[in-house]
């Protein structure tokens, strides 16, 4: 059986199924009923003799059959859409899909993606937010900007910018903290890293309680919050430059503790295209030592 005589509305409704463990959501996106995705599905199950999705009670599971055939299908139909925008037109523009966490996001890739488009008129950067948790073959993502060691299976993994915490907290709350030991009167605000500020704290030299206080899901609303005097965040400085410029927050104490470092994650084995080579290189040049801050 070659691919060209597997039905093309079969895989498409196979690889849409697949990214959101849902036929209703995969109907959706390719604007058709339920019930012709399930049909394109036997149909190609049929075809190749093997099942590809475990019907569970609260949705679906890929077999072994399907998680080998996803990836190559999804970088697929995602190389087929970016011929089709660069046919489009006659302009031979070329894609470059990021995931981008939101705090890096707005914290400092923003700040400097006019550059990058100048410098690269031709490749349209398409950006996708998450939370630290990406799929990187599931999602059509030629790379994405990770928070952590470095270490994330399947993937190569460069440093782009360190991610050293700071309290940071509003002028007002400021004014009141003369040691460290005085961060404990207020609330303290926390990541899902539950160990972050108890090792601020061994590193301050200040023998800490159990930490209480709210938990976030983004370093964003947390230093939001803290800069509306509610209490104090842990956050990495390098992400908030603007606010720490125009003091709607400050760092009290110089006191860091080191809980990872930004990276541009790629597949494993990948041949990067020349967009990714370019997004690459610039944010090298961008995290350099000697690069001008903005």
């Amino acid at each position: 059986m070659t691919p060209a005589s597997l039905p093309l509305n079969a895989l498409r409704a196979f690889e849409a199924s697949a990214r959101h463990l849902n036929f209703t959501h995969a109907a959706e996106e390719l604007c058709v009923t339920q019930g012709a995705v399930s049909h394109q599905i036997r149909m190609l199950e049929a075809r190749l003799g093997v099942k590809l999705f475990s019907r569970l009670p609260r949705g679906l599971a890929l077999t072994d059959e399907a998680v080998a055939l996803l990836p190559g299908l999804t970088q697929s139909f995602a190389r087929m859409g970016e011929l089709i925008e660069q046919v489009r037109g006659g302009i031979a523009r070329k894609p470059l899909t990021i995931g981008v966490l939101t705090t890096f996001a707005i914290g400092w890739l923003l700040p400097r993606l006019e550059d990058f488009q100048v410098e690269h008129p031709l490749i349209d950067v398409r950006v996708r937010t998450h939370n630290n948790k990406v799929n990187l073959f599931a999602e059509g993502l030629d790379c994405a900007i990770q928070f952590g060691e470095g270490d994330w299976p399947g993937a190569e993994a460069t440093k782009i910018v360190s991610g050293e915490l700071s309290p940071m907290c509003s002028p007002r709350i400021a004014s009141q903290l003369h040691r460290p030991g005085d961060i404990l009167r207020f609330p303290l605000f926390r990541s899902f890293r539950v160990d972050e500020w108890s090792r601020w704290f061994a590193e301050a030299g200040v023998e800490a309680p159990a930490i209480r206080g709210p938990v976030f899901d983004s370093s964003l609303g947390m230093v939001l919050a803290a800069e509306r005097s509610f209490g104090i965040a842990l956050a990495p400085a390098s992400m908030f430059t603007l606010e720490l410029d125009t003091r709607r927050v400050v760092c009290p104490f110089s006191i860091t503790v080191d809980a990872g470092s930004y990276f541009l994650t790629r597949p494993k084995g990948r041949v990067p295209t020349e967009p990714l080579e370019a997004f690459i290189a610039w944010c090298a040049r961008m995290a350099a030592p000697e690069a001008s801050p903005l």
